[in-house]
């Protein structure tokens, strides 16, 4: 367990560029006090004190404004940044390495018991304000942008922009590089679209000016003709 604690006090001070000691970290990031106590909760719901361990998510969303279900599988050196209104349901699954920005959602889109809620997979990076709705697979060192809806699945070394999100490929980009976390340069499928339409409007423009050109050059012509024919 102390191993434990020690490795997510460095995910913090190797994730965020603004810590700066380990007490500052201990003292000052409730994202790192949410994780710590789903993990006291996650013990006491496997071993059959569901209720308790549901009261205990209850007291850390009011502290830190995280709530992550006690019956959700994270797994080690997850980071939450920020973290005020990160909801994390019950069947969720979340892998190594991954990042959620404030606002985030892990969320079901069904009422069934059974699984119901996002896998995440390794290294992932969910942005800010970013929800992934129902049992949809997010692949290893996925990116999803800040406020995209995701409902569907993304596959490996993806990004995800967008509402409903849509899938930008492109290669893989380490944890150590700031571009994997500059939502701001991720590319906009939307305005592309609209790039393609300005495009196209400008081209058809283009044909219709030729044509009337077209249409005025014959109306010249002919003109003489027929006051000569007259």
């Amino acid at each position: 367990m102390l191993s434990l604690i020690r490795e997510d006090i460095r995910t913090v001070m190797n994730e965020d560029p603004a810590a700066r000691s380990w007490f500052e970290v201990l003292t000052c990031y409730p994202g790192l006090w949410a994780v710590w106590s789903y993990r006291v909760a996650h013990y006491l719901w496997q071993h059959h004190a569901k209720w308790l361990a549901r009261w205990l998510s209850h007291l850390t969303r009011h502290a830190t404004g995280i709530e992550i279900h006690p019956g959700a599988k994270i797994g080690r050196r997850f980071f939450i940044d920020h973290g005020m209104g990160v909801v994390i349901g019950e069947t969720a699954e979340v892998g190594d390495d991954v990042l959620m920005y404030q606002g985030s959602v892990l969320g079901g889109v069904s009422l069934n018991k059974g699984k119901r809620h996002p896998t995440v997979g390794n290294g992932v990076v969910v942005g800010a304000h970013a929800i992934v709705l129902g049992a949809i697979e997010i692949g290893d060192r996925a990116r999803i942008g800040s406020g995209a809806v995701v409902v569907k699945p993304v596959p490996a070394d993806s990004t995800a922009v967008g509402v409903p999100a849509r899938l930008v490929r492109g290669p893989s980009v380490s944890r150590d590089q700031c571009g994997l976390l500059d939502h701001g340069n991720y590319p906009d499928p939307v305005a592309e679209v609209c790039r393609q339409l300005n495009a196209r409007i400008q081209e058809l423009e283009k044909t219709v000016a030729e044509l009337q050109m077209m249409v005025m050059t014959r109306e010249s012509v002919s003109a003489p003709e027929a006051i000569t024919e007259g």
